[in-house]
């Protein structure tokens, strides 16, 4: 049974006072008294518990909500949707023959497996076995079980787009052995764009999606077609994403000794917040990369707007990103490829109205 909005809306809204307070028994009395009453377990996995886990990240971005009062929040939907898991089980026993077995993972690297587990939870409430092998699993682990399970497909999640190179080995790597893959997540683009550009067989936007393209069968690859992943990517072939990501380090460094002079106030900071400035350093020279490896500018320009909103409901200037794009830009004079992002970056961040704190700096 599929709520009504209005119930819809309300257990949303419960179920969130109960999250961010904490509350784990009133947070599982919530979907437990739903479910009773008659609401599915997909729209309570779907449209109230995932809503719910948005909202939370809503709230972080917008300093709403500690890094601790998040992670604690986001532990708490999993306990929840372990209870409808526990209580389904407890209720249907062994169940029937399933329709078949597939794989549920998150990319190597990708700590975010929420969006993953609901998949999983959608596909077995639809009669598949599920293998969920959870947050951050190695390449070679999962296609090692590949092999011990027989699974006719593989699920892969991602909400990283900094895990897209490491997303490519992934797909690669079990077509190779004739598994499919069928993409997901964030990190692949609102229209899945980076999963068709890495070689996945078929892309979902989200876990209903995902269960429809499953329904229909998802065709084998050929192991003995075997390519490299520069052949998906051929603008590899220049470097200078290797380059990057292998200077990772070293372009923090040299930036924020730049910095000094680029943006003054960076002298009065404190460790704590010069080591905060390092860490959205090293995110900018990664989504570099990452747009280097996809060959995309929307990739860096998009990450740099999103990570100004958040510098700024935290009170700290997004110019100060403008001189640090700057900066990068002087070490990489001789990347053309580089130079076009960080400039596309430069002129987004630019062409923003000022903030608060852009206009009392």
């Amino acid at each position: 049974m599929t709520a009504p909005p209005a119930t819809t809306h309300a257990l949303v809204d419960a179920l969130w006072q109960a999250v961010v307070h904490g509350d784990e028994h009133t947070a599982v009395d919530v979907v437990r008294s739903a479910r009773a009453e008659g609401v599915g377990e997909e729209t309570l996995l779907l449209d109230v518990i995932a809503a719910v886990q948005e909202r939370v990240g809503r709230e972080w971005a917008a300093d709403r909500l500690t890094v601790a009062q998040e992670h604690a929040a986001t532990a708490l939907n999993e306990r929840v949707i372990s209870g409808l898991a526990h209580d389904r089980q407890r209720e249907s026993g062994a169940g029937g023959t399933p329709r078949g077995r597939v794989t549920v993972s998150c990319v190597d690297g990708e700590w975010h497996a929420l969006p993953a587990r609901l998949v999983a939870e959608v596909l077995r409430l639809r009669g598949w076995r599920v293998d969920y092998l959870g947050a951050q699993t190695p390449t070679h682990h999962l296609v090692s079980h590949l092999h011990s399970t027989g699974a006719e497909a593989v699920l892969l999640s991602g909400s990283l787009p900094t895990r897209l190179p490491t997303a490519h080995a992934a797909v690669t790597a079990c077509q190779a052995i004739g598994v499919p893959v069928m993409a997901g997540g964030r990190a692949f683009g609102p229209d899945g764009r980076y999963a068709h550009a890495l070689g996945a067989d078929r892309w979902a936007p989200d876990a209903r999606a995902a269960a429809a393209v499953l329904a229909k069968g998802l065709p084998a690859p050929d192991p003995a077609a075997a390519r490299q992943m520069v052949d998906d990517l051929p603008h590899l072939a220049d470097q200078e994403y290797t380059f990057v990501a292998r200077s990772r380090a070293l372009l923090v460094r040299q930036t924020m000794t730049a910095l000094e002079d680029l943006f003054p106030p960076l002298r009065a900071y404190s460790d704590e917040q010069r080591e905060r400035t390092a860490e959205d350093l090293s995110h900018i020279v990664e989504f570099l990369a990452t747009a280097l490896y996809v060959d995309d500018p929307a990739l860096f320009t998009t990450f740099l707007d999103w990570t100004a909103r958040v510098l700024e409901a935290r009170g700290v200037p997004a110019r100060s990103m403008v001189a640090a794009l700057g900066a990068l830009e002087h070490q990489l004079r001789d990347f053309p490829r580089s130079l076009h992002l960080l400039r596309r970056g430069t002129a987004a961040l630019t062409d923003r109205p000022l903030s608060t704190a852009d206009t009392c700096r």
